[in-house]
Formats: structure tokens, C-alpha cells, sequence
């Protein structure tokens, strides 16, 4: 390309503001649509992770399962070793485990707990619960409970409870009043109710009750050991890889939150797949556009095209013109395209603010260093095939004609 390429291009377009104007803007509204369309699927994708994995573990490390042994007498007859079902799954010796985990790059929260099935009583009203009992300090470690009360608080003495929304509505149930808890193993006993919470998650705000850890130890005939260690992660996506390293650092069952909710990554990649397809179109109108553009330039400009020829111009030259004009346009449409759009979307709030029923659109995820170099590297290719053709007019008709 020499500076004699670049004048003339420069100048063309100057010399035609109107029609420039309204190519580059052409290709500012695709460029618009390509940052859009990446912003709002990319917060999509954000918005449905935090809502599924917000207040549920990232990864769980429970015990390892135990198979049956299969024993094989003398006699030749296999005997098979039943696994003993009254016993309780527990992790016995726990805390040096934890050191491990929270020096495991990515970690950022764990919450060892007590868990276990009870039953809440009040009058002639059963209700089966989900009992779980967390440390002093770790109440809001995985699930953000103390954000989530919505009646009374969430400190947790050692005779008290907290309760979901919807189970308190389902018993009539309120802050203050006395429960009876029996526990799977048959141990009962009275808590009062401190605060009540919504999570949002209909099988939690049901089912789920909180306690002191040291209190769900007795009520669930648990002297040494746990149920579980429960662990949050940042980011969610890299749950499946720290889960692995921590099943082999610690020999326990470690458990991502992806492997119960492989239906919400399907269809995060249906949805990517989708956002393709559609920035692939904006790209095509772009190119499409561009094209038809400069072959309906090089028409009106056959007579000047011949007299460049006439005057010694090489192919290479009237080629090299007309696809600077093409990369020009897309660059110069592209920039002003991706300002717009930083503007259109700098008022949103972070994916994490949006309200129920607004647009979940994450503006640094819109893609825009990406949709120039696209847009700028369609542009120059759709004024390949032109250019290309411009070189090859014949001087001496252009200039008749």
C-alpha cells in the first residue's frame, strides 16, 4: 500500500460524503448488533449460572461410596457382604482436611456441616424438613442467608432455628413460636423459631431448616464426625476441574455442581450456537453491503478508472485503492459502531442487579475488539472481488464510453 493508494482512497470517500456516510452507518448498526446480540447472551449465560448456582454449593465432598465386598468361600459359592444401611455415611476425621481445601487455588468459601431428615411438629401438623447445621460464622457461606430473612434475624442459638418462607406459610408457623424437631434417629427435641427466609428456590424455602452445628450434632447422634463439606468456588465454571483436584488431594467424593445441572449447559451452548448464527448474518449484511456498495462505485467511476489506467496506473494500484476504500469504510463504520453501542449500554446495571423481568445484559461481554478486527477484515475481503474487478476495465472503453 503507498501513501499514493491511501490519498486517493482518502480523497474518493471525502469527495462523496453522502454516500460514505451512509455506508459507514450501515456498518455502525451491524457492528451495533454484533456488540448487542454478544452483551445480552453473554449476560443470559451469566444470569442463568448465578441464579442456578448462587445458593447451592459449587462442590461437595462427601464420603467415598462403599461397594458390597463379594466373598468367595471354599465351597466356591459367592457370598456377598450387604452394605449396612443403619449406619450413618460420615467423614470421620474432617478437620485436617480442611487446611487442604482452602488452600486449593480458587476456593473461596467452605462450610463443614452436619445434614440430615427430620420432621417438624407443630399440633396435629407434620412437615418433613432437610436439617442442616453449619459453624458459628459460616450461616451465610454457600446460601446467603442473611440476606434471604425476611422476618426475625439469622442468629442461631443453640435452641434455635431458622425456616423457610414457604414452610412457615405451609404450617403456620412465626418468628417466636416453638417447634418440636425429631430427627431420623429418633431424637427430638423443642427449638424456637429466630428468623424466617426466602431464597427463592422453592425445594429450600420448603424443606430447608438451620441450626447451631453443635446442636444438629446431637440431634443427629453425630459425636465425632460430619455429614459433608460444602465449598464455593470462583469462577462456578471451573467447580469440574477443582473438584477433581480435590478428590485427589483429600480421597473423598467431591461432587461439582455441573454434574447435577448438565441440562443448564446444554442449553447455555444452544444459546451460544444461536448468538453465532445471528452475528454471523450481521457480518454477511456487512460484507454484503460493502460489495454491492463498490461495484455500483466502480460503475459511476469507469471513466475515471480508465484514465488512471491511460495515465500508467498498474492493476495493482486501482486494486489496491479500492480496497483500502473498503477497509476504511468497515474500520471507521466499526469504531463508530462500537462507540454507540458502549454508550447504548454503559446505563445498565451489572448482570447482578438486574431486577425480575429485565434485560441481562453484560456490556463487558459485548465483544467489541472483536467485532472491529470481524468487521474491519469483512470490509477489506468484500472489496477484494470489486477491486479486482475495477483493475481489469479496459482504458480505452472506459474513456469512450
Amino acid at each position: 500500500m503507498t501513501p499514493y493508494a491511501v490519498k486517493l482512497a482518502t480523497r474518493h470517500l471525502l469527495s462523496h460524503p453522502g454516500q460514505t456516510a451512509l455506508l459507514m452507518s450501515g456498518v455502525a448498526l451491524g457492528v451495533g448488533v454484533f456488540i448487542f446480540m454478544s452483551a445480552l447472551i453473554g449476560g443470559l449465560a451469566t444470569l442463568l449460572t448465578l441464579r442456578t448456582v448462587g445458593s447451592i454449593p459449587h462442590v461437595v465432598l462427601e464420603m467415598p461410596d462403599r461397594d458390597p465386598d463379594i466373598l468367595v468361600p471354599r465351597s466356591g459359592a459367592q457370598v456377598v457382604l450387604q452394605k449396612d444401611l443403619s449406619r450413618r455415611e460420615q467423614i470421620a476425621i474432617w478437620q485436617p482436611a480442611l487446611p487442604i481445601i482452602e488452600g486449593e487455588r480458587g476456593v473461596t468459601a467452605v462450610s463443614p456441616q452436619i445434614r440430615g431428615s427430620a420432621y417438624v411438629e407443630r399440633g396435629q401438623a407434620l412437615a418433613p424438613v432437610g436439617v442442616i447445621g453449619v459453624m458459628p460464622g459460616k450461616l451465610s457461606d454457600i446460601a446467603d442467608i442473611e440476606a434471604a430473612i425476611v422476618d426475625g434475624s439469622s442468629n442461631l442459638p443453640t435452641d434455635g432455628i431458622l425456616i423457610g418462607s414457604r414452610l412457615a406459610s405451609d404450617l403456620g408457623l412465626r418468628v417466636g413460636q416453638v417447634v418440636r424437631l425429631t430427627s431420623d434417629r429418633g431424637r427430638a427435641r423443642s427449638f424456637r423459631i429466630g428468623g424466617i427466609f426466602t431464597l427463592g428456590i422453592a425445594s429450600a424455602d420448603r424443606q430447608a431448616v438451620y441450626m447451631d452445628f453443635t446442636t444438629a450434632r446431637a440431634l443427629f447422634d453425630l459425636p465425632t464426625g460430619i455429614s459433608r463439606i460444602e465449598i464455593k468456588v470462583r469462577p462456578a465454571t471451573d467447580a469440574t476441574e477443582i473438584a477433581a483436584r480435590l478428590r485427589r488431594s483429600t480421597n473423598l467424593k467431591a461432587t461439582a455442581w455441573a454434574e447435577d445441572n448438565s441440562q443448564l449447559f446444554e442449553g447455555l451452548d444452544a444459546q451460544a450456537r444461536t448468538g453465532i448464527i445471528i452475528k454471523a448474518f450481521a457480518l454477511i449484511t456487512i460484507v454484503v453491503g460493502i460489495a454491492s456498495a463498490m461495484l455500483l462505485s466502480i460503475v459511476r467511476r469507469q471513466s475515471e478508472i480508465g484514465i488512471m489506467r491511460a495515465m500508467g496506473s498498474s492493476k495493482r494500484l486501482v486494486v489496491a485503492i479500492f480496497v483500502l476504500e473498503g477497509t476504511l469504510i468497515g474500520f471507521v463504520g466499526a469504531i463508530a459502531g462500537a462507540a454507540i453501542a458502549w454508550l447504548v449500554l454503559l446505563p445498565l446495571p451489572p448482570v447482578a442487579e438486574v431486577q425480575s423481568g429485565g434485560l441481562p445484559i453484560d456490556r463487558t461481554q459485548g465483544d467489541f475488539l472483536l467485532a472491529i478486527t470481524l468487521t474491519t477484515l469483512a470490509a477489506a475481503l468484500a472489496s477484494i472481488l470489486p477491486a479486482r474487478r475495477a483493475a481489469q476495465i479496459d482504458p480505452v472503453e472506459a474513456i469512450g464510453s
